[in-house]
């Protein structure tokens, strides 16, 4: 679970964007990441039973820095609203498909997949998911899958106006071909995030994400 303090410095921090604030209260700051970083140390540990490729992370690995980069951004605050984690193997820079965790005030989610990945890459996925659709449709349409997400991200910012260069427009998988990021979340209320089912909930939302992972990092190693 993740503390009442850890979501209310996020809060505070919403509207105290600026670095003063920051470093006066960052005794709250470090404590409330500490937080985080043990919750996703536990399920790390917890997950990594099932899913080897990450039992040797260490949460440090796999945080994001609360510091924005701001250079070629018209939004100039700072620091971020929230703490994440990218649980990959190899960590958080990782090439590969992994689980992600986005903890927020209001907009907490949970789930994985792969974002905006390179075009050598994309280009891999892409191959794997026209040659073997009947495979990705299945893992897409379990029952697991589709409980806990629905579906694949398709919103357009991640997603191609036409089929990509090398397909036809009637291609069966065109719908999966235009995507840019191959994602889905599931959102996560505050009152859940404060609860002792919370570890076991991302522990199940990662289950059910587990072979679309498998699927998009095997198109990636080939």
């Amino acid at each position: 679970m993740i503390q009442p303090a850890t979501l209310q410095f996020l809060k505070k921090l919403a509207k105290n964007n600026n670095k003063p604030w920051f470093d006066l209260h960052r005794k709250e700051y470090e404590a409330a990441r500490k937080d985080f970083e043990d919750f996703i140390q536990s399920v790390i540990n917890a997950f990594g039973k099932s899913d080897p490729a990450i039992a040797p992370l260490v949460a440090k690995q796999c945080l994001f820095r609360i510091n924005r980069d701001i250079r070629f951004s018209k939004n100039k605050m700072p620091y971020k609203k929230n703490f994440a984690a990218s649980i990959n193997r190899g960590g958080k820079k990782s090439i590969f498909a992994g689980y992600y965790f986005h903890l927020e005030p209001g907009n907490s989610f949970v789930g994985g997949g792969i974002w905006m990945p390179m075009p050598a890459e994309t280009q891999k996925i892409r191959q794997e998911i026209d040659y073997c659709r009947d495979e990705f449709e299945k893992i897409i349409s379990s029952k697991k899958f589709k409980a806990i997400y629905g579906n694949l991200d398709n919103e357009p910012e991640i997603t191609l106006v036409n089929v990509p260069k090398g397909y036809t427009k009637d291609n069966p998988a065109a719908q999966y071909l235009k995507l840019k990021s191959w994602i889905a979340m599931q959102a996560i209320n505050d009152t859940t995030l404060h609860s002792t089912g919370l570890l076991k909930q991302t522990v199940a939302a990662f289950s059910a994400i587990q072979p679309l992972i498998y699927f998009l990092n095997r198109a990636i190693e080939e």
